[in-house]
């Protein structure tokens, strides 16, 4: 999106997406009059910013913000047995998302619990300092693409570009670079798998948090469902479904789980 010269805002859709893929690029201007009432504090600015230019935008922050995760401390290596006791692998997708990624943290470091982050490429840029956070905390942190697209929907170049990019912001952001990929909505196929030499995971759970936002809903999706070996997906993009945590964390204790990385999990069955 992108303001014009006389205020109105210009959209702008990708090939396909709104119209069939050999029409193009298709571009819509809504007038000033259509968009001014709709504009936030911010929009406006740099709206008026557009319409009369001047030599530095003001983008409404007194300061720059501090940051809002801080890492916690580190369990150490891992020992845990998973061929001997009972191990489950709690995965987040769609983050990092603040304040709630910075939160988890916390819940999980109470427990000692390990987890695994897929994180979106374009969060990652935008919050590179979550997920060292969560890489100094003892996490793993995987690749969930760029955008979050349907992978087997696009081209071998396209599905090449969202993991690489994404790939490329964790390395900036951690200095390590995954091995692990989750596709988004789980859609793999055999094109997705031949562009990537990354790992593909899936789940033995899905609490399905995005359609019911309910802490105490999504606890009792993944303790009704935990089996040994299990991969649990939740997103800590929703603030319920952090919430949720400490319930799982603390039931699951109970019955003899040890919380561990997906990698973890694989190299000791």
């Amino acid at each position: 999106m992108s303001f014009t010269s006389d205020g109105g805002l210009k959209i702008s859709f990708d090939r396909g997406t709104v119209a069939v893929p050999p029409a193009g690029r298709i571009s819509v201007t809504l007038p000033k009059a259509t968009v001014t009432p709709f504009l936030s504090d911010f929009g406006s600015r740099a709206q008026h910013q557009t319409t009369h230019p001047g030599g530095k935008l003001d983008l409404g922050a007194t300061e720059t913000p501090a940051q809002t995760v801080t890492a916690q401390p580190d369990p150490g290596k891992d020992t845990t047995n998973c061929s001997k006791v009972k191990c489950i692998a709690l995965t987040f997708d769609d983050g990092p998302a603040v304040p709630y990624t910075g939160t988890l943290l916390e819940y999980l470091a109470q427990y000692k619990a390990r987890a695994t982050f897929f994180v979106v490429g374009q969060n990652v840029a935008t919050h590179p300092e979550v997920v060292r956070a969560e890489m100094k905390s003892g996490h793993e942190v995987g690749n969930h693409s760029w955008n979050h697209p349907v992978l087997t929907n696009l081209s071998s170049a396209q599905i090449r570009s969202q993991l690489e990019r994404t790939t490329a912001a964790i390395k900036a952001a951690t200095g390590q670079e995954p091995t692990l990929f989750r596709p988004p909505y789980g859609a793999i196929d055999g094109k997705v798998r031949a562009v990537t030499s990354l790992s593909p995971v899936l789940w033995t759970v899905d609490t399905e948090d995005w359609k019911y936002p309910n802490a105490a809903k999504v606890a009792q999706s993944v303790i009704s469902q935990a089996k040994a070996d299990g991969v649990v997906l939740i997103h800590d993009i929703h603030a319920t479904s952090v919430a949720a945590v400490p319930e799982i964390l603390r039931t699951l204790t109970a019955q003899g789980y040890h919380f561990v990385t997906v990698s973890h999990l694989r190299a000791t069955l």
